[in-house]
């Protein structure tokens, strides 16, 4: 489980990155570089990370159903994700 911090720390560059989207595809647009620079860092995209949205971990996180490997599996084997199921053959 991932510190409660370092999840609102994500979030906080979550609504940042969508409160400046509008504004930062607009000066790059214009190849205004030295307004852009001025913006917030933590309004850039590249800055965000996916995050499991159970445990928040920050690595090995499946994009599709936004879990990380160690919940995916756990929930898997419980049956709560619809269409998976363990190979065997």
């Amino acid at each position: 489980m991932a510190k409660i911090s370092v999840i609102a720390r994500n979030k906080k560059r979550e609504r940042l990155v969508s409160k400046y989207a509008d504004k930062r595809a607009e000066l790059k647009a214009m190849g205004d570089f030295d307004s852009l620079q001025k913006l917030p860092r933590n309004s850039s995209p590249t800055r965000l990370r996916s995050r499991c949205i159970v445990s928040g971990r920050g690595r090995a996180v499946y994009k599709k159903f936004g879990l990380s490997r160690n919940v995916f599996r756990q929930l898997a084997l419980e049956g709560k994700i619809p269409g998976i199921r363990k190979a065997s053959w």
